[in-house]
C-alpha cells in the first residue's frame, strides 16, 4: 500500500516538474492510512484444506513477526516456518504472509474465553460446491452447524456465497481484529447436544436400581430406606418395560423394508424437469452411509455432472425400481470413486433393492 503511494506522489511530481515537498507527502500517507486499516479489517477469508488451513496477511509499516503473532494468535515460531521463511531475516513492507490455523487459534466448537474474542472465518463458495464437500475441507464441521452458523434452510449455496466455516480465536487486549468478533456463540448445536445428552443422562440416573445410586448424606439416610425400598418392590415394572423394546427395536428392523414410493423429492423431480431438457445416464453406482431417508424418505447423493439440489432421478438397471435423491455434491476424487457414476445413501439403496453392494444404474436429471 504504501510503496503504491510513495510512487505515485514521484509520479506526480515528476508531471508537474516538481518536487512534493516531505510536509505533503506525509499529509498523502496520513490520508491513507484509513484506507489501509480497512483493507486490513475486512472478512477473514480462509484458504487451503485442512489439516493446512491458514489466512493471507500483508504486512504493515512497523510490522513483525511478533506483533502479527498478537493479531492471530499464533506464536511467530510457527509463521516463518510455515512460509518457509527464517525469523532471524525479519519482514518487508507489502510482503504477504500465511497465518496458520491450528487448534490454538482457530474454533468450530465451544465460546470464546472471557479474555478472547471469536473472529468469524469465511470460505467463499466457488463452482459447483456443496456443503458436503466444504464440510470435509474444513476439517469435517457437520453440515448442521455450517447452516446454524449461516442461518441457511436448505442445502443449496450459489457460486460466491460467503459461509462461515470456523472462528479465529484471539486474545481481547492484543488482537485489534477483536472489534469485528461475532456476537453469535460458535457452539449453539452443540450446546443444543449437551443438553440432550444431560437429559438422558438424567433419565438413566432415575431409572437405575438404588444400589447403584451416590450414598446420600448420613442425615438423610433414614429418609432414604423408604425410597429404597419402594424402588425395590417397582423394579420388576421397570424391567418389563426394558424387556418390550422388541416393538421398538422392529421399529428399525422393519425401516430398512419401508418403502417411500421414491422419496419425498419425488415432486420436486417432477418441478425440475418441466418444460426443461433431461440428462440421461448409465453407469455403476456405489453407496456412503447416511442416518437419512430411513425414516424420512429424504434421499441423498454424490454426482459430478449435476449442480448441488438437483433431484436425480436413480433407477437400478436389476430390479427396475427407481427413486428419487437430492445431489450434496460432486463425488471425491479418491481411489475408490474411480468409474463410479454417483454414491447413493445406504436408504436409497435399500428402497432399490441394491443392499450394500454397486449396482448397475440409469440416471435423469434436468439439465
Amino acid at each position: 500500500m504504501y510503496p503504491i503511494i510513495i510512487l505515485l506522489t514521484n509520479k506526480i511530481s515528476h508531471l508537474c516538474g516538481e518536487k512534493i515537498p516531505a510536509m505533503k507527502r506525509l499529509l498523502i500517507l496520513l490520508f491513507s492510512m484509513p484506507l489501509f486499516v480497512m483493507a486490513q479489517n475486512k472478512p477473514l477469508v480462509i484458504e487451503g484444506v485442512a489439516p493446512n488451513l491458514y489466512l493471507v496477511h500483508t504486512v504493515a509499516p512497523k510490522e513483525n513477526y511478533y506483533s502479527i503473532g498478537r493479531i492471530y494468535n499464533v506464536s511467530p515460531k510457527e509463521v516463518a516456518p510455515f512460509n518457509n521463511l527464517v525469523l532471524e531475516n525479519g519482514l518487508s513492507l507489502g510482503q504477504t504472509l500465511k497465518i496458520p490455523l491450528s487448534a490454538a487459534n482457530f474454533a468450530q466448537i465451544g465460546n470464546a474465553a472471557a479474555d478472547e474474542a471469536f473472529i468469524p472465518v469465511y470460505h467463499m463458495v466457488d463452482g459447483k460446491e456443496g456443503l458436503y464437500r466444504i464440510s470435509v475441507n474444513y476439517n469435517k464441521v457437520p453440515v448442521e452447524t455450517i447452516k446454524h452458523w449461516n442461518s441457511l434452510k436448505g442445502d443449496v449455496v450459489s457460486n460466491g456465497t460467503k459461509l462461515v466455516v470456523g472462528y479465529l480465536k484471539v486474545k481481547k487486549e492484543l488482537s485489534p481484529l477483536a472489534g469485528m468478533a461475532s456476537t453469535r456463540p460458535a457452539d449453539n448445536p452443540v450446546k443444543a447436544v449437551e443438553e440432550s445428552t444431560k437429559t438422558i443422562a438424567a433419565k438413566q440416573v432415575e431409572q437405575k436400581p438404588a444400589t447403584t445410586e451416590p450414598l446420600p448424606p448420613v442425615k438423610n439416610a433414614a429418609k432414604e430406606k423408604p425410597i429404597v425400598a419402594e424402588k425395590t418392590k417397582k423394579e420388576p415394572e421397570v424391567e418389563t418395560a426394558l424387556k418390550e423394546p422388541e416393538p421398538v427395536k422392529k421399529i428399525s428392523t422393519p425401516v430398512k423394508a419401508k418403502t417411500f414410493n421414491g422419496g419425498v423429492f419425488r415432486s420436486d423431480y417432477e418441478k425440475q424437469i418441466h418444460d426443461k431438457d433431461i440428462a440421461g445416464e448409465k453407469g455403476e453406482a456405489a453407496i456412503f452411509k447416511s442416518t437419512s431417508g430411513w425414516e424420512d424418505g429424504k434421499y441423498y447423493c454424490l454426482h459430478n455432472s449435476s449442480t448441488p439440489g438437483t433431484i436425480v432421478k436413480i433407477t437400478n438397471n436389476s430390479t427396475g425400481k427407481s427413486v428419487y435423491a437430492k445431489v450434496l455434491d460432486v463425488i471425491p476424487d479418491i481411489k475408490q470413486n474411480t468409474g463410479l457414476l454417483i454414491r447413493v445413501s445406504n436408504a436409497a439403496a435399500e428402497e432399490l433393492g441394491a443392499g450394500d453392494t454397486k449396482f448397475d444404474c440409469t440416471l435423469s436429471y434436468s439439465k
